[in-house]
């Protein structure tokens, strides 16, 4: 229970689970909803007191609180080890937080243990408030500044400086670079996402004495130079994260001087860098550590180089936990294949969202290898067939004969039972390989040796282990695998451990997939099921019974869904946060508000066409 968070919404309604978790000695809490009514203001003050006294990681993100409520709630938790104030606009607005120099000093007292704070996403962040609130954490090793407003000038106007220099109208990087420098032996990690950071002033970061960071993020700072990215590699080798995702102008020489220069490297982002080709993935082979990888939407990488990078370590398979190339249109089946094998059992996250070129053979190719694999997102694989999913051979259209003008085509018969076939075979084929039965080799694959000569010719043959073998999966997404039916969806979809599962966009979806879905994964908190337009009220009945943990639910545009659908969630999904019923005609304003009525703690989305426009409310 240490890494676990619980989320506190403000309400009256939260105080005595408050109670309750102070009891328990949790730690670790995220607050919602907080605004300045007096419920939110009863839910602070019941923190303070239960849960203060031990509390470690308080998130107070996106609230609304006064200054003197942040205070009075600071000052009740003297054991804090990471607080998140992102988009806490309120607090920095006036920009008098702080300013007393009596309240500063007892909040340093309670925030001397301080070694994280988000700040991230403050528009009205500047110098002067920045500097009250970082003086009182003296411990701080890990910030968050991303999406925050940096100025770059060398130099700001009197008139809006204070006395020692501090703006109080801007955050200007000068201010920033200043804490830097006096907090440098410190300092571990930093997040400069999104704030517009420019090439020399990255330099200038690097070149700081004595500073050693550990981590550095730089989501979608577009300006920085591939010379830039490299002269802080070589002057920060200590790194062990980094994320360059969105820089648009590195190219594959930023890569090789990260693969020179950081040795330790454990976590790398990449994604969006469009200039990057496979001749940069030769050097990932010199990253011994790396566990994290993220190629997303590098759409030149077709995976050759990547696969003898991560094929050239000493013999050993790569210790990588997490992969990810979304997006990557170049990607072929032929590399899949080449890859998989090279990934070892440590991987436990895989995200090929949007290969369009892959296959069934790519599918049957991980339910073979990856057998450890806790995340797999496969959405926007059209190509993905029912007898990918079932471990099964893919049968072979015969020839055309000329025009056929009398009644269904034998193709058509054939397809059907070769459906049914799958059914009967399946049931065995996963019994088989869930109980580790020995696997025999076929010249067209993998598959248990009794059932070699029990089928028949016209039957689909096993050619490797169904999706049934990833047992540990806790996420699934196939959205708009539009080819997928209930056919394999009934019998492959069985994952006690799920927590999160997308079909949305499958047309093919039926009530009967539905049931078989819930039966098999009873465990699903998340699960998307938009723009299914076969699913009914009937089939939701069937249901939502085994659902009783879900929390968010995503229904939009699911045509023949009715007010019926509304109750039915409502008697069974007690825990359920976030309903979107968006774009659903059979469910109007006043079903959607009845439904909060009975669960106000859901938060709904619903949009109607008026006067030929769309408009979403979110109630």
């Amino acid at each position: 229970m240490a890494n676990v968070r619980y989320n506190i919404p403000a309400s009256s309604a939260s105080l005595p689970a408050i109670k309750s978790l102070g009891l328990r000695g949790i730690s670790s809490v995220s607050l919602t909803n907080l605004d300045g009514s007096p419920a939110s203001l009863q839910v602070l003050q019941s923190v303070a007191y239960h849960l203060g006294p031990h509390l470690q990681s308080l998130c107070l993100s996106g609230g609304s609180l006064t200054e003197a409520s942040f205070v009075a709630l600071i000052l009740g938790c003297p054991a804090l080890h990471s607080l998140d104030l992102s988009g806490c606009n309120s607090l920095f607005s006036s920009g008098t937080l702080l300013a007393q120099p009596e309240t500063a000093q007892r909040v340093r007292e309670a925030l001397r243990g301080l070694r994280e704070l988000s700040l991230a996403g403050l528009r009205d962040l500047a110098d002067i408030s920045f500097n009250r609130l970082s003086s009182c954490a003296p411990s701080l090793e890990r910030l968050s500044l991303a999406y925050c407003h940096l100025t770059f000038e060398l130099s700001l106007a009197r008139s809006s400086s204070s006395p020692h220099g501090s703006s109080r109208s801007v955050l200007s990087f000068r201010n920033l670079l200043q804490f830097v420098k006096e907090r440098a032996g410190r300092l571990l990690a930093l997040d400069l996402s999104g704030t517009g950071l420019l090439p020399e002033a990255l330099q200038a970061l690097g070149q700081v004495a004595g500073l050693q960071l550990q981590e550095l993020s730089l989501h979608n700072c577009r300006d920085l130079s591939t010379e830039a990215v490299a002269a802080f590699c070589r002057q920060q080798p200590c790194l062990t994260s980094l994320d360059l995702s969105g820089c648009s102008e590195l190219a594959d020489e930023a890569l090789l001087a990260v693969s020179r220069n950081l040795r330790h490297l454990q976590h790398l982002s990449l994604g969006k860098l469009q200039r990057l080709t496979d001749a940069g993935c030769v050097a990932l082979g010199g990253l011994q550590e790396l566990r994290s990888l993220d190629m997303a939407e590098c759409c030149l990488v077709n995976g050759r180089e990547l696969v003898q990078a991560l094929g050239s370590r000493c013999g050993a398979p790569p210790p990588l936990a997490s992969l990810r190339l979304a997006y990557c249109s170049s990607l072929k089946d032929a590399s899949v294949f080449s890859l998989i094998p090279v990934l070892g059992p440590s991987l436990r996250v895989l995200d090929l969202s949007s290969c369009v070129a892959l296959t069934n053979r790519s599918v049957q190719a991980i339910c073979t290898h990856l057998t450890h694999l806790s995340v797999l997102r496969l959405a926007w694989c059209k190509e993905l067939q029912d007898w990918g999913l079932l471990g099964l051979e893919e049968p072979n259209e015969e020839p055309a004969q000329g025009p056929q003008v009398r009644g269904p085509s034998r193709s058509c018969k054939e397809g059907w039972l070769l459906v049914l076939a799958a059914f009967l075979s399946l049931s065995s084929l996963s019994l088989g390989a869930l109980e580790g039965q020995t696997l025999g080799k076929s010249e067209k694959g993998f598959f248990p040796q009794h059932q070699a000569s029990g089928l028949k010719e016209s039957s689909p043959k096993p050619q490797g282990p169904s999706l049934l073998m990833l047992q540990a999966l806790q996420e699934l997404d196939l959205t708009a695998c539009s080819k997928l039916t209930d056919a394999s969806l009934a019998k492959v979809l069985q994952f006690p451990q799920l927590r999160q599962l997308s079909l949305s966009l499958l047309p093919a979806l039926t009530d009967k997939g539905l049931a078989a879905v819930a039966r098999g994964c009873p465990s699903l908190e998340h699960l998307a099921l938009s723009h299914c337009n076969l699913l009914s009220d009937e089939g939701w009945a069937q249901a939502v019974g085994s659902w009783r943990r879900l929390q968010h639910l995503n229904l939009s545009s699911c045509s023949q869904l009715t007010e019926q659908t509304l109750d039915t969630i409502g008697q069974a999904c007690k825990q359920l946060r976030v309903l979107d019923v968006a774009m659903c005609p059979g469910i109007n304003m006043a079903a959607v508000r009845r439904f909060q009525a009975q669960l106000p703690q859901v938060t709904c989305v619903q949009s109607r066409f008026v006067g030929g426009a769309d408009l979403t409310l979110t109630l």
